[in-house]
């Protein structure tokens, strides 16, 4: 063709033979067509398989073809360079053939040998089954796990995955390192070197397989033995089976995982897994459809302009939405117009996100907006509470948001708020820009670029962000393309088009994990309550400190502002020749700049930042006797601050009865509480109508004692 791509043929299912001079072909299957850009990568032509043969799992494949005029020999095409030289190969072909074949065992390498595939063909060979449902089902986990390059969507993914491969594979493993980044395991087997590692992709959006041993030295446990079996495992499987089956016993569980995953569960364990399916099925999902909806009734009716929505799905998942009239009204009078979007684990609820909006008062401290409870962070979950949280607020209110990005966020703020600004939270940009680093750098050289990195991004200008940028490609081509990728516009001074006066994250994650109490799990309803009043206190406590302090700015803006006023006594102060206003000056230190006090503006455009004046500002108001306070936006005055909390979060009594809440033996799995550990303590109802069974003597049949004590003595 000649245009940098190739036509493919993708068939499938077909028969390959070969005739007396060694010349193959392939007959039967399926066709399918695609295009083959010269620019692609090895990753990106899988990636076009996968899609055009309903998500296929390429990894489980080998990628073959042949040369122009040759069908005796296969190529294989196993990286970049493969693939590059099999476009300039066919660059005047019509039409060009790859042959995928399914990776098989020793055993069956003759089987493919025989049925190689000529033609752009994706073959699949056949396993063989073995009429065993249990060993059918091991064989397929087998190869949930491929190696080294294969990617998961999360580390939960992974995690389930290598649980599936290690059932597989009848072997033991613990993890080594297991948080939200990373993920390290090793097989327990005495001297066994098997052990894989798995973190996040450069990218930052895959979890990724960066190494894997491939052998394990140990002998394969017995499956009676097999303690990978745990109560939560248990429960994730039969989770869908107890939906349609409610009455599924513990008898029938134990002896179907037996059948079917060849583990030997005793009734204990197949009726606590049960349980916490049951739980996880129905308790969350009743207490959603009768105690919420009540709950939201409450909250509207002792606050009044509150917002409290759930919504309910058959799938056993509800979302859960409360902005108090109180955090809504403090935002849209007092707060920046500037919200924080993050998700918190509501530990030890662990089935449970809290999706937070939340702003910062004049101080710099959190004040929480909104927020809704979901089963997880997803793209859905996020569009709906931003949805809720847009009908929340005043229309005429612009925001500007600040995330992590991840989940759709880049995409659901401008879908929902199409007006607003949306930027990077400054602490996952660094945690991200540290992962990037590569473990040859020295301790002081990471730091050294750590602070590059917040030098870009509090650059006010565009000539400052060019100079630390062209600084961090100094040092690595690599950090500063990556920089470039994630867009400067998102995360730098100089390009963000939003206004954060000065804030670039939120530790709301801690503040309402502190809130959250950790030794036993709370029903929703509980858990938000809890919240309301740890935010009702807040609003409290704070509205009572703030009465004493003076006019003007907060204590912290004022001293901000005075640390301007300390540089500014040195600056050289011009009114220029063409302003008939009298509102330009020219500023004189390092270098020169321009204030524009009829618009609040410095070409050093920190004012701009902040909010607060500079120093080359208050060095023009000094000469001219204009007073600073005057020329601070309005969110660091105290007047602001006395806004943000002036209204209350009311009490709402009998939160968790209600004359109209059912009872809860009527539900059809009552809500549970959390097993103590150790052996359940047996007491009478009542010890005081306790009866005791009499002591009786074998000897004497005489009452009150035993033979061991009886004093009538043995007849000879």
């Amino acid at each position: 063709m000649g245009t940098g791509q190739i036509v493919a043929v993708l068939q499938i299912g077909g028969e390959f033979t070969t005739d007396a001079d060694g010349l193959m072909s392939y007959s039967g299957g399926e066709a399918h067509a695609m295009l083959v850009k010269s620019d692609w990568t090895f990753s990106a032509f899988k990636h076009e398989i996968s899609s055009t043969l309903n998500n296929l799992k390429v990894d489980q494949f080998l990628f073959k073809y042949f040369l122009p005029k040759n069908n005796r020999t296969l190529i294989s095409i196993s990286n970049d360079k493969d693939l590059h030289r099999m476009v300039e190969f066919h660059a005047e072909s019509e039409t060009t053939y790859i042959y995928v074949i399914k990776k098989v065992d020793n055993s069956a390498k003759s089987v493919v040998a025989d049925s190689a595939t000529p033609t752009n063909a994706i073959a699949v060979v056949p396993t063989t089954p073995d009429g065993s449902k249990r060993q059918k089902v091991c064989t397929e986990w087998k190869d949930v796990i491929t190696g080294v390059g294969q990617v998961f969507e999360s580390p939960k993914d992974f995690r389930d995955a290598l649980h599936k491969y290690a059932i597989a594979h009848k072997f033991h493993y613990r993890f080594i390192k297991n948080d939200s980044t990373r993920v390290t395991a090793e097989c327990t087997g005495e001297d066994c070197p098997w052990r894989i590692h798995a973190s996040k992709s450069p990218a930052n959006i895959d979890f990724m397989i960066k190494k894997m041993s491939e052998t394990h030295t140990c002998e394969s446990e017995t499956v009676k033995s097999h303690r990978l079996a745990s109560q939560r495992w248990v429960a994730s499987v039969i989770k869908e089976k107890l939906r349609d089956s409610p009455h599924y016993r513990p008898r029938d569980i134990a002896n179907d995982l037996q059948q079917e995953y060849g583990l030997c569960l005793n009734y204990s364990q197949a009726w606590r897994g049960r349980s916490i399916a049951q739980r996880e099925l129905y308790s969350a999902h009743d207490e959603a459809c009768i105690q919420l909806p009540l709950f939201c009734e409450r909250i509207k009716e002792t606050n009044p302009g509150s917002v409290a929505t759930v919504v309910t799905m058959e799938d056993s998942k509800f979302c859960f939405f409360v902005a108090f009239h109180a955090s809504l009204y403090g935002f849209e009078h007092g707060c920046r117009p500037l919200l924080f979007l993050d998700a918190v684990s509501a530990k030890p609820n662990k089935q449970w996100k809290l999706l937070t909006a939340t702003s910062v008062d004049g101080e710099g401290d959190v004040f929480p907006v909104a927020f809704t409870v979901v089963d997880k962070e997803s793209r859905e979950n996020w569009h709906w509470f931003l949805e809720q949280l847009k009908y929340s607020l005043s229309a005429s209110h612009d925001v500007t948001f600040i995330s992590n990005g991840e989940n759709g966020l880049w995409d659901e703020v401008p879908l929902v708020f199409p007006d607003s600004h949306h930027g990077y939270c400054m602490d996952f940009l660094i945690e991200a820009f540290k992962k990037q680093l590569d473990d040859a750098w020295t301790e002081e050289v990471r730091d050294a670029m750590v602070e590059l990195l917040k030098r870009a991004i509090f650059s006010c200008t565009v000539d400052e962000f060019n100079q630390y940028m062209e600084q961090i490609k100094s040092e690595s081509d690599k950090l500063a393309e990556w920089l470039l990728e994630i867009k400067p516009e998102r995360w730098s001074d100089a390009l963000f088009m939003g206004s954060r006066y000065g804030q670039y994250s939120c530790n709301i994650s801690n503040t309402v994990v502190d809130w959250i109490p950790t030794r036993y799990e709370l029903p929703v309803v509980q858990l938000v309550d809890t919240i309301r009043c740890k935010l009702m206190e807040m609003m409290y406590t704070r509205r009572e400190s703030c009465n004493e302090w003076p006019d003007g700015l907060t204590p912290v803006a004022n001293q901000k502002l005075q640390e301007e006023v300390s540089k500014a006594h040195s600056l050289n102060v011009m009114p220029t020749e063409s302003d008939g206003d009298g509102n330009l000056f020219k500023v004189c230190d390092d270098s020169v700049n321009v204030v524009n006090i009829g618009t609040c503006d410095c070409t050093c455009r920190k004012w701009n930042v902040s909010g607060l004046p500079c120093m080359h500002a208050i060095a023009v108001f000094e000469c001219t006797g204009r007073y600073a306070y005057d020329f601070c936006v309005e969110y660091f005055t105290t007047k602001s601050y006395r806004s943000t909390y002036s209204m209350s979060i009311n009490p709402i009594p009998d939160v968790t009865l209600t004359d109209n809440s059912p009872s809860p033996a009527t539900l059809p799995f009552p809500i549970q509480t959390r097993r103590r550990v150790g052996r359940p303590k047996e007491k009478p109802a009542d010890p005081r109508i306790t009866i005791k069974r009499a002591v009786r003597c074998s000897r004497c049949k005489g009452y009150g004692h035993n033979k061991a004590t009886c004093k009538i003595p043995i007849s000879g």
